[in-house]
């Protein structure tokens, strides 16, 4: 408790924060060692479903590209039954035939179902073509469904070539029941994503969000949007807020937010919103959780989860309470999974 209520005098008193000390759990849950025949892990997604939290991640086979430079990307998957204090071993949920990679995996939950969403590439039949599946579980991340692709159900005709892709780490169920995403297509901009019959159809919403790449949503009680997004060579983010689901966006940068343009996460807890990313204008570095008690119009200024290399993130709210994060580090060589209890 006193080094919580320490952390709490610092956060809106300076820039700069020490790094946390009371981590209360550290798990490495997927390393790349040097004799392995995979050349890396990457692109974590966490999410928690019916008491069940859910680790999935990229096993980039031949080398650590993303879809346009490897034929062989497998999603794997982790499940721990008491909030990550054990993990069980890992499983292949997607591992296509070769030259068929799937990549860059997020979780949608609707009350017990878990929908994983993933960009797929097939290099011997569409070559650059980015394709779009989602799967489901119905009983906590057990079994899943067959992958079913709607990328013709959601990219008009005139997007096939496009370099286009679901963000990787979670989307979010809105308060009216609507599932929403985020579907960056780098030529015309960032679109939501959604699904308002429990992911049996999905669409797009009308109109698109720039600047923006890799973005997380929120949705308000009071049924506005929030796309918070990384914009390359801002070095801070950019917040985009639609009062009719879609149809016009109001858009400005975020100062308070810095950002070296990497997949960062923004989640919904009881007390407000949790921000995790890198804290650094230029380098993937500094991983830095921030707390809004104002619906992501200020940010507290820390505390910083880990000092060195690190990049892509992914939070959850685990069911006793605290915050999980699962983040690669050490130059993408490790992805690790931590437990942080809850600093408000």
């Amino acid at each position: 408790m006193v080094a919580w209520v320490m952390a709490l005098l610092v956060w809106g008193g300076c820039s700069t924060q020490p790094p946390m000390e009371n981590i209360s759990q550290e798990t490495v849950l997927f390393a790349t060692p040097a004799d392995s025949s995979v050349a890396c892990y990457r692109i974590p997604a966490l999410e928690t479903v019916d008491g069940v939290l859910l680790a999935a991640i990229d096993e980039r086979v031949p080398s650590c590209a993303d879809l346009r430079g490897s034929r062989d990307i497998n999603i794997l998957l982790r499940r721990s039954v008491d909030g990550g204090r054990t993990w069980e071993a890992a499983r292949r949920i997607l591992d296509y035939p070769d030259g068929v990679a799937a990549s860059d995996p997020s979780f949608i939950v609707d009350e017990d179902r878990v929908f994983m969403l993933v960009n797929v590439m097939d290099h011997d039949e569409a070559p650059g073509e980015y394709r779009f599946h989602v799967l489901h579980s119905d009983d906590g991340g057990a079994t899943w469904s067959e992958p079913l692709d709607i990328t013709d159900e959601v990219a008009p005709e005139d997007w096939r070539s496009d370099f286009k892709f679901i963000t990787s780490g979670h989307g979010v169920q809105a308060p009216d029941g609507t599932l929403l995403h985020t579907i960056v297509n780098l030529q015309r901009g960032v679109f939501v994503l959604m699904s308002e019959d429990h992911g049996d159809t999905w669409s797009l919403a009308p109109s698109p969000v720039t600047p923006g790449d890799e973005s997380k949503i929120i949705a308000f009680e009071d049924g506005r949007w929030m796309v918070n997004s990384r914009v390359q060579d801002a070095g801070h983010r950019w917040v985009h807020v639609s009062m009719d689901r879609g149809q016009t966006w109001d858009s400005r940068p975020d100062s308070a937010l810095v950002d070296p343009a990497v997949n960062a996460s923004l989640i919904r807890t009881e007390e407000g919103l949790l921000y995790v990313g890198a804290n650094h204008p230029t380098e993937r570095r500094n991983m830095t959780m921030r707390f809004s008690t104002d619906e992501g119009q200020t940010w507290t200024a820390g505390p910083v989860i880990h000092e060195g290399s690190a990049a892509y993130v992914s939070a959850a709210a685990l069911p006793d309470g605290d915050v999980g994060l699962f983040y690669e580090r050490a130059d993408y060589t490790e992805n690790v999974f931590v437990r942080l209890p809850r600093p408000w």
